[in-house]
C-alpha cells in the first residue's frame, strides 16, 4: 500500500503551504525560495513500473497553463536505479531494479525505518519549484533466519544436572524487522535429553538456551549432533537451519581395571635382556586426564626383582632388565598396580616360571618377506590363504643334534621346514587374516635341540585394513508411522549403518534412492530422515523408497535399506453424503420397516475416525434408520390421506475424536394409492325422495349425486352412472357422468315413485372402487300423505345391482354427449398437475368444508326439495326450488 503525508515536523507551516497549492496552483510559484515535501510509503521488493505517487496532483497543479509543466530529477543515478519519473505528468515509478530494504539502509543500526530521499525541480523557471521527496520503504518478509556459523558446537560435562541451562551464544540473524524477525528456535532431535528455551533481552534480541532434561553418561554416549532451527514471524515463517553438535565433556567417574588378573609367562634362562615378558593393559572408559593410568609394583616386590623386571610406568610393558639366575631362582610373583587420578589402584598378578637352559651361542636369524618394522610384520587382510611372511634360519647348533623349530601362540599361521633345505623354516598364512576380527597377533620361533636347548624370537604381525566390507543397515526394511497433518520438516527417524572397517573406510554417508520422493530429506552424515512438507493419508497412505548407505573407501561399497512410510489418519475429514439432500417416492401402505431408500454417505478417513452413524433428528418416532446400510425405514405403514410428505434431517458423525458430522435433508412424497372408494355426501340416505311436479320439462335439472373421494391423480377421478332403476317410464331421467347432475329426459305420464340406483366409481388401478346411492322421486303435483310415501319406500324390494361398467347405460339411455367419457384428455391434465398435490387437497377440502355449510342450512334431513303444502302457491315453490 503506498501512502502519502506531510513531514510532522513542519505540519504547521505545511498546512500553509497546502492551502496555497490547493486554492491557486499557480500562485505557489511566486517565491522560488519555497520547498514543498512529500512523503510517499511502498514495500519493498515491488516489481517495475509500480506506481509510486503523482506529484503534480498531490500539489494540485493546473496542469492546463502554457508553457506546461516540466518535471525533472537532478539525481540521475538514484533515479535509474530505484524510481523513474515521468517529466510531463511527475508521476513516480519503480525503476528495473528491485527495492531491497536490507541493502539500501544497510548502515541503518537502529533498524526502524528507511527512506530514499529525492528532489525533484518543477520547470521551466517561471514556474520553478523545489519539491522534496522522501519515499519510506516498508519491510517485508523476504529473508529467512540465517546462523553465523554453519555448525555450532557446545560443550556440556557429563555431570551436569537436570535442567542446567548452556546459552546457544551464536544466535540466527534476520534482517526483517518485527514480527518477521527470528521469533522462536527449536531442535529436530532432541533426543529425548534436552529442549530448547528462548529468553529475550532488554535490547529485544532472542538467544536460545539448550536445557538438559536427563542424566548424562558421556561412556554411553559422547556427542549428539542435531540441526536448530530458527523460526521467523512471517506467513508462512521462513526458516533458517544449522548443526548443533552437543559434546559431552568427561569427567573422572570411572577407575582403571585390569583387563585380566593374573598372567602367567614361562620365560628360559638364556633369555636375552631386552626381551618382552608381558604387556599389561588397564582400561579407563574416561578421557583425557581421567583416564590415565600409571603402572607400579607393589610394595610388596622385593627391590631386586623390580631392578631384574622392568615395568613401564606408561605402557605397562615388562622386560628383562637382566640376567636371570636360572641356578638360584626358578619363580617370580609380581604384583602390579594400575594407578589412576583419584581412584583405589586396580591390582593384577604376573607369575613368571624360569627354565632352566644351558648357556650356548645357537641362533634364529629371521629374513622377512613381508613389510617389517623393529620387528612389526603388516600383511594386508586380502592377501590369500598360505601367503609367505618371513624365512628363519637356525644356525651355530650342534651338527650331531637334531634341532626342532615350532610356533608358540595363536592365529592362524604355520611354521614348517621351507623344502629340503635343512634349518631353513618358512612362516605363512594358514588362511586370510580379517582385521576386524584380530588386529594384530603376538608369535614366537622357537628353536629347541635334543638337549633342551631353547632359543626364542619373539614376532609381532599387524593386519592392516582394506575396505571388504560392506555398510550394513541395522534394519533391511525401516518401518514408519507418522500421523498426517505433520509440521514441515518433521523428524521421521534416524537411519543406522555400520562399517567394520577403519578410518574412511567405515565411515558411512546416507543417500536417498531414485525412486524416493522430493519431500524426503537424509542428513547424508547423521542419517537422519525427515519429511519436508505436511503429509495427507487421503492423498497417499504409502510411501516406499530405497536408502543407501556408501562408505569413503575404494572403490566404494555401499548397502540399501527400503523405507516404508506409513501415514496414519487424523480426524480431519467430515462425512458426505453423495448428494445434497434425498428425495424418495414411497406407495402409501408401504409395509412396516420396509426400505424406503438408502442415504449413502462417505468418509474419506480410515478407521474409526472412517465410522459413521446416521441419526434421524426429527421424526424418529415414525422413521428408523439401519445404521449398517444407511437404510431409511418407517415404523408403521404411511397413509398419504393423514400426511403425504415427511421432511426429515439425518445426521452423520463419524468416530473420531473430537468427532465431525454433517446433515442432510431427506424428503418422504408418499405416491397414492386406489385405497379408497368414493363417499357420497349428497343424498345423505336411501330413503330421501324428491318431489318432481309432472309438468316438469324435458332438460330440467333436477338434481345432482355429489361424492368425493380421498384418493388423489386418477384414482379421485369419479364417474357417476346409472345402473338400475325401477318405476315410472324407462329413461324417465338420465345423469352426467362427470358432474353427477340428473336432469329429466322425457315428460312423465305417470304419478308416482320412480328409483334409480346410481354408480359412483373412481378410475383407480388396477381395480377401480366404488360406492353406490339410491335416487328417489315422487311425481306429483303435491305431498297430501309424506307417511304413504315413506311406507312405499320402506316397502320397496332392493333394486338389483348389475355389475356393469359405469358407461354402459349411458351408452344406451343417456344422450349422444355422454355416448364415451373420454379419458385422454384428463389424464394429461392430471398427470401434469400431479406436481401441485398438496395444493389440490386443500382445494378438495376447502370445496368439502363449502358444501357443509350449505347443507345445515337445510330444515330437513332426508328430504332436500321442500315439498309443495296444500296452501302454499306455486311460485313460492318454484322460489324455493331456484335457491336450491
Amino acid at each position: 500500500m503506498i501512502n502519502i503525508r506531510y513531514s510532522s515536523k513542519r505540519r504547521g507551516i505545511l498546512g500553509v503551504y497546502a492551502l496555497l497549492l490547493f486554492t491557486s496552483p499557480l500562485s505557489s510559484f511566486a517565491n522560488f525560495s519555497q520547498a514543498k515535501e512529500l512523503i510517499y510509503k511502498i514495500k519493498e521488493g515491488l516489481p517495475m513500473g509500480t506506481f509510486i505517487g503523482a506529484i503534480g496532483v498531490d500539489l494540485n497543479l493546473d496542469f492546463t497553463v502554457e508553457p506546461p509543466f516540466l518535471f525533472s530529477l537532478p539525481q540521475k543515478k538514484v533515479s535509474e536505479q530505484y524510481v523513474n519519473l515521468n517529466n510531463t505528468t511527475g508521476e513516480l515509478y519503480t525503476s528495473a531494479t528491485e527495492i531491497d530494504r536490507e541493502t539500501l539502509c544497510f548502515e541503518n543500526s537502529d533498524r526502524r525505518g528507511c527512506q530514499l530521499a529525492l528532489d525533484v525541480f518543477l520547470l521551466p523557471q517561471q514556474y520553478f519549484q523545489l519539491i522534496k521527496v522522501q519515499i519510506f520503504i516498508e519491510d517485508v518478509n523476504d529473508n529467512r533466519p540465517k546462523f553465523p556459523v554453519d555448525v555450532i558446537s557446545m560443550s556440556v560435562p557429563e555431570n551436569t544436572p537436570v535442567y542446567a541451562r548452556y546459552a546457544v551464544e551464536q544466535s540466527a540473524i534476520d534482517p526483517d524487522l518485527g514480527l518477521y524477525g527470528v521469533q522462536t528456535y527449536w531442535l529436530v532431535n532432541d533426543f529425548g535429553m534436552f529442549t530448547l528455551d528462548v529468553e529475550e533481552n532488554d535490547g529485544g534480541e532472542l538467544t536460545p538456551f539448550l536445557i538438559v532434561t536427563e542424566a548424562l553418561d558421556r561412556e554411553t554416549k559422547d556427542e549428539y549432533i542435531t540441526d536448530i532451527i530458527a523460526e521467523d514471524g512471517g506467513t508462512p515463517p521462513l526458516l533458517g537451519a544449522t548443526t548443533l553438535k552437543i559434546i559431552i565433556i568427561d569427567v573422572n567417574d570411572n577407575c582403571p581395571q585390569f583387563t585380566e588378573s593374573q598372567i602367567n609367562v614361562t620365560l628360559h634362562g638364556n633369555t636375552t635382556k631386552g626381551a618382552h615378558l608381558a604387556h599389561l593393559h588397564a582400561f579407563d572408559p574416561d578421557l583425557g586426564a581421567n583416564a590415565q593410568i600409571s603402572y607400579a609394583y607393589s610394595e610388596r616386590v622385593p627391590r631386586t626383582t623390580r631392578t631384574l623386571f622392568h615395568l613401564d610406568r606408561i605402557t605397562g610393558l615388562i622386560k628383562l632388565a637382566g640376567k636371570i639366575d636360572s641356578a638360584t631362582a626358578t619363580f617370580y610373583k609380581l604384583t602390579v598396580l594400575a594407578n589412576g587420578p583419584g581412584c583405589i589402584p586396580a591390582v593384577t598378578t604376573l607369575l613368571v616360571n624360569i627354565i632352566k637352559i644351558a648357556t650356548g651361542p645357537p641362533a634364529v636369524i629371521p629374513r622377512y618377506i613381508a613389510p617389517e618394522k623393529e620387528g612389526v610384520v603388516t600383511v594386508k587382510e586380502t592377501e590369500p590363504a598360505f601367503s609367505p611372511i618371513a624365512f628363519f634360519t637356525v644356525k651355530n647348533f650342534d651338527m650331531n643334534q637334531k634341532v626342532n623349530c615350532y610356533l608358540e601362540g595363536t592365529g592362524p599361521f604355520r611354521l614348517g621346514p621351507y623344502q629340503m633345505f635343512k634349518n631353513e623354516y618358512l612362516l605363512e598364512t594358514t588362511e586370510a587374516l580379517d582385521y576386524e576380527k584380530i588386529q594384530q597377533y603376538e608369535l614366537i620361533v622357537v628353536a629347541k635341540n635334543t638337549d633342551e636347548l631353547v632359543i626364542k624370537t619373539f614376532l609381532k604381525v599387524q593386519v592392516v585394513d582394506e575396505n571388504d566390507n560392506t555398510p550394513v543397515f541395522e534394519q533391511s526394511i525401516v518401518k514408519i508411522s507418522v500421523e498426517e497433518n505433520n509440521p514441515p520438516n518433521a523428524f521421521l527417524t534416524q537411519l543406522q549403518a555400520t562399517d567394520q572397517d577403519s578410518k574412511n573406510q567405515g565411515e558411512v554417508i546416507y543417500l536417498l534412492g531414485s525412486d524416493a520422493p522430493g519431500i524426503f530429506v537424509v542428513d547424508h552424515l547423521t542419517g537422519v530422515l525427515t519429511v519436508a512438507t505436511s503429509l495427507d493419508r487421503e492423498e497417499k497412505e504409502t510411501y516406499r523408497f530405497i536408502v543407501r548407505a556408501v562408505d569413503q573407501g575404494t572403490p566404494r561399497r555401499e548397502s540399501l535399506a527400503t523405507v516404508v512410510v506409513t501415514v496414519l489418519d487424523r480426524n480431519d475429514n467430515s462425512p458426505q453424503f453423495i448428494n445434497k439432500d434425498f428425495t424418495f417416492f414411497v406407495p402409501e401402505n408401504f409395509p412396516g420397516y420396509g426400505e424406503i431408500g438408502v442415504l449413502s454417505v462417505t468418509d474419506a478417513d480410515a478407521g474409526e475416525n472412517g465410522w459413521v452413524a446416521l441419526t434421524i433428528l426429527n421424526g424418529s418416532d415414525i422413521f428408523m434408520i439401519d445404521t449398517g446400510r444407511g437404510a431409511l425405514r418407517a415404523r408403521t405403514p404411511l397413509d398419504r390421506e393423514q400426511q403425504g410428505t415427511y421432511q426429515l434431517w439425518v445426521e452423520a458423525i463419524d468416530g473420531g475424536k473430537p468427532a465431525l458430522s454433517c446433515i442432510t435433508m431427506v424428503t418422504v412424497l408418499l405416491m397414492d394409492v386406489n385405497d379408497n372408494p368414493p363417499v357420497v355426501l349428497f343424498p345423505q340416505s336411501n330413503q330421501s325422495y324428491m318431489l318432481v311436479l309432472p309438468n316438469t320439462l324435458p332438460g330440467t335439472l333436477i338434481t345432482e349425486v355429489y361424492a368425493v373421494d380421498k384418493d388423489t391423480g386418477m384414482n379421485a377421478v369419479i364417474a357417476y352412472s346409472i345402473i338400475k332403476r325401477k318405476g315410472g317410464e324407462p329413461s324417465s331421467f338420465a345423469i352426467d357422468a362427470e358432474t353427477g347432475n340428473i336432469t329429466l329426459k322425457r315428460e312423465l305420464s305417470n304419478r308416482g315413485l320412480y328409483r334409480i340406483l346410481v354408480k359412483v366409481s373412481d378410475h383407480g388401478q388396477p381395480e377401480p372402487l366404488y360406492s353406490t346411492v339410491m335416487v328417489n322421486f315422487f311425481v306429483n303435483e303435491t305431498v297430501s300423505n309424506e307417511s304413504y310415501i315413506q311406507n312405499l319406500l320402506t316397502r320397496e324390494a332392493d333394486i338389483e345391482v348389475e355389475e356393469r361398467p359405469w358407461y354402459v347405460g349411458q351408452l344406451r339411455e343417456g344422450p349422444d354427449r355422454h355416448e364415451l367419457f373420454n379419458c385422454q384428455p384428463v389424464l394429461i391434465v392430471l398427470s401434469v398437475t400431479n406436481v401441485g398435490l398438496l395444493f389440490l387437497v386443500v382445494t378438495l377440502t376447502s370445496y368439502i368444508c363449502c358444501k357443509k355449510v350449505r347443507r345445515h342450512r337445510k330444515q330437513r334431513s332426508e328430504v332436500q326439495i321442500p315439498l309443495k303444502m296444500k296452501n302454499e302457491p306455486m311460485q313460492v315453490v318454484n322460489r324455493k326450488l331456484r335457491q336450491i
